[in-house]
């Protein structure tokens, strides 16, 4: 592929798929812990060890896995020039509202972490199925490019 990576595009491409995968298992796995979490006692033993799992999965993978997908992604958008193809504009809207749905995990743990969460177990076994539904989309309009 030529491009500004030149030689460079497949190890960005890879770096891209490994972050995106690191990211997704993170994503797919907090919001269960927050399920698990609603069920304990605040101030219990077991919520203080979902508060310290919960942060660590945030910050020590899905964070930064979110951060060099973008980057790696962005790198790959610009070689490519694909804002000019319509299957990018779909797949950058699902990537908008997957790293606001992001966001939003994250003021989520800030909830459990003061014992402050307002959400039901059934709100957040619902939100586990959001970033599977827009990985989805995500990934067929990145491979299949339907338009």
């Amino acid at each position: 592929m030529a491009g500004f990576l030149g030689e460079a595009y497949l190890w960005v491409k890879a770096l891209h798929i490994l972050a995106v995968i690191a990211w997704m298992a993170a994503f797919l796995y907090l919001p269960r812990l927050f399920v698990y979490h609603c069920q304990a006692e605040p101030g219990s033993k077991q919520s203080e060890t979902f508060k310290v799992m919960e942060r660590r999965l945030l910050r020590g993978i899905m964070n930064p896995s979110m951060i060099v997908a973008w980057a790696a992604g962005l790198a790959l958008m610009m070689n490519i020039e694909a804002w000019s193809f319509g299957w990018f504009h779909a797949k950058m809207t699902f990537l908008l509202v997957l790293t606001a749905v992001h966001m939003m995990a994250a003021r989520w743990r800030k909830d459990f972490e003061s014992d402050a969460n307002r959400h039901s177990e059934r709100f957040y076994r619902i939100m586990n199925e959001v970033p599977a539904v827009l990985m989805v989309g995500i990934v067929i309009f990145a491979v299949v490019k339907p338009f």
